[in-house]
């Protein structure tokens, strides 16, 4: 687990994401999954790329990044 701003542990989002109390990435949900398709697909080459597509259509827009968005 990455650290909040305030040294704080954080637990809602992964290191890869988050780092000091910031996002990694100031990407859009819809750049973010784009660029997790591609990864996905690259290391699970039994999963193609419209269903790891759907996958991430069902799983990004309930994480609390961008539920409200």
């Amino acid at each position: 687990m990455e650290l909040n701003e305030d040294g704080t542990k954080n637990e809602e989002y992964y290191i890869y994401c988050f780092k000091n109390g910031e996002f990694t990435s100031d990407m859009s949900m819809d750049g973010m999954m784009n660029f997790c398709i591609g990864k996905m697909v690259e290391v699970h080459p039994e999963i193609d790329v419209n269903e790891a597509s759907s996958m991430m259509k069902e799983i990004f827009p309930k994480l609390k990044r961008w539920a409200n968005d």
